[in-house]
Parts: C-alpha cells; sequence; structure tokens
C-alpha cells in the first residue's frame, strides 16, 4: 500500500519475490549441489529493464533495518543504488550513491520517495542529462515481457547504453561464454537505434554460424531492415548489416568490400568475438575499424588480452 501510494504502478514498476539467481553450484567429490539462490522480496524500476532499488521485507517483530544488510548485497549484485528495509511499521532507506547525508534516514510509511524522485536522483547521480535521458529510458525489444534479461546481461546492455549516452565511442564488453552476448548485443542495437542514436550498425563475426544464428534468433526483430553481406554487391537500403570479417576483408576474391561503404555510413560497429585477431595491430580485420573509425565500437569477448 505504500508503495502504491507513493504511485509506484503495479504492473510496470513493482516486481515480488524476484529470483535472479539459482545459487552457486557446490561440488564435493563426486557430488555437486547448489546453495541459497538469491530472491529480492521487492525490486522497483523505472519502467521494464532498468532498476532502481531493492526492498527487504520483515514482519513487526523485527527492527525497520533489520532485512538491510541481505538488501545491500542484493542491491549490489544488481546495480541498483537505493536500498530499502521495512518491517510494515517504517522504511530505512539507504542511498549508495553517495549523494545523501546521512546515508541511511528512518523514513514514515507516508514518506516512500515517488518513482519520479528516485529516477530524478538516479539521473543525478548518473550525470544524465535531459537530452541523454530518452536514450537512456529507451524501451528494451518488447519481448523482455517474454524473456527477461538475466541480471547481469541487464546491468551490461544499461550500463552501456548510458556510457553510448554519454559520449563514450570505444567499448569493451567482456561476458563469461554462455551468459548470451549476442542477446545483450541485440538489445543494445534495438534501443539505440529506437533512440534514433544509432541508425545503421554493422555486427561482425569470424564464423558463419555466428552470424546465421544471429539473423534468426536474437536479431530476428530487425527482420525487413536487415541483411547479410555476402560478395560484392552491397545493398545500401538496409539499416542492420550482418558480415564475416572474411568476407569484408582479407586475401579473398572480396577483399576490402567494406570500402563500398563510405566511412561514416555506420554509425555503430559490433564486433564479436572481438579477441580472436581482429585487435591486432596488423590484422586485416582492423581496417574495418580504422576505416569506419567516426562509429561507435563494440567489442564482445569472453577472454580478453591483458596488457
Amino acid at each position: 500500500p505504500a508503495l502504491l501510494k507513493a504511485e509506484w504502478d503495479l504492473m510496470s514498476q513493482i516486481r515480488e519475490e524476484v529470483s535472479f539467481t539459482k545459487g552457486r553450484i557446490l561440488v564435493r567429490g563426486q557430488l555437486s549441489t547448489r546453495g541459497e539462490p538469491k530472491r529480492a522480496d521487492y525490486i522497483l524500476y523505472h519502467k521494464p529493464g532498468i532498476p532502481l532499488a531493492v526492498i527487504e521485507a520483515k514482519d513487526n517483530t523485527h527492527s525497520a533495518g533489520a532485512g538491510m544488510q541481505q538488501a545491500l548485497d542484493y542491491s549490489d549484485a544488481l546495480d541498483v543504488p537505493f536500498v530499502f528495509s521495512s518491517n510494515g511499521d517504517a522504511f530505512i532507506f539507504h542511498d549508495r550513491t553517495g549523494l545523501s547525508d546521512p546515508v541511511e534516514t528512518e523514513l514514515s510509511l507516508n514518506a516512500f520517495p515517488s518513482p519520479k524522485e528516485l529516477w530524478d536522483r538516479y539521473c543525478t547521480w548518473k550525470g544524465i542529462t535531459p537530452e541523454q535521458a530518452p536514450v537512456v529510458e529507451q524501451d528494451y525489444h518488447p519481448d523482455v515481457q517474454e524473456k527477461q534479461p538475466r541480471y547481469y546481461q541487464q546491468i551490461a546492455i544499461n550500463r552501456t547504453t548510458e556510457a553510448i549516452a554519454h559520449g563514450q565511442d570505444r567499448i569493451l564488453l567482456v561476458m563469461a561464454t554462455g551468459t548470451g552476448k549476442t542477446y545483450v548485443a541485440s538489445q543494445l542495437m534495438w534501443r539505440l537505434w529506437k533512440a534514433g542514436v544509432k541508425k545503421r550498425i554493422l555486427f561482425l563475426a569470424d564464423r558463419n554460424i555466428l552470424v546465421d544464428q544471429a539473423r534468426v534468433n536474437d536479431f530476428k526483430h530487425f527482420a525487413g531492415k536487415m541483411t547479410k553481406i555476402s560478395g560484392r554487391k552491397i545493398d545500401k537500403s538496409y539499416e542492420i548489416y550482418l558480415a564475416l570479417y572474411q568476407a569484408v576483408s582479407g586475401k579473398e576474391e572480396f577483399a576490402d568490400t567494406y570500402k563500398e561503404f563510405s566511412r561514416d555510413f555506420f554509425d555503430i560497429v559490433i564486433v564479436d568475438e572481438c579477441h580472436r585477431g581482429s585487435a591486432d595491430e596488423d590484422s586485416n580485420w582492423r581496417r574495418i575499424l580504422e576505416y569506419f573509425s567516426s562509429a561507435t565500437q563494440i567489442g564482445l569477448t569472453a577472454t580478453p588480452k591483458e596488457t
């Protein structure tokens, strides 16, 4: 009731009992089991996919702050700045942004902050200007309702979107094998494309299966706007281009096909498995990145080279 009174929308801004990990896998000899899953009592969102706050609720036999440490642990994992603990009689509010003094305050049930208040605090903390906000606020692709991004995918998507809104144009996303880098790329592309800040996009991979799987699965919502580059013939009427490095560079028959495009044709270039040679200074693939140097460039990798 306190959340609804503060004008939080039950359908789009409040999720209850949110399990976001299945628990750490514990191995002992030949046996394995899972540890405790992590489940937040409530997560509050600016809009779907953009979390703002975590709430841990206890009954009133506990103090209002009894759930705070657990909530802080969850907020750290979820990359959420605002943390609340409640016993049903009051809230303890912990502001992780460093902008509040004191950091923790007690709030009455009637004093819970509104969505606008927390979003304004978030924008102040992140330095998001009114001009940048539409990019940061851009909706995820609608299938977010059917296929919820995992919490770490959500963090990668939101942090990268914010970095690009701030003008950063060279980004490396390091995510472990099997954690859905292509899905993250698809949501990034969708949000930036729909926001109108990145209209022409080039996605590069080094194996046909990676390109073809992306086209029919995670990128399928770009159908009609998307093409795969093959051969010298380039149709410049599309907005999303998928290509093999080898098909647009190297010493094959179609070497340097990428030069059929003007240097400023693409707004963003995404390089899948970018550790596999594209960063080498003498690499043919690197020429593509240098040619499209005015574009925002995002590298995806599971194994970055340490320097």
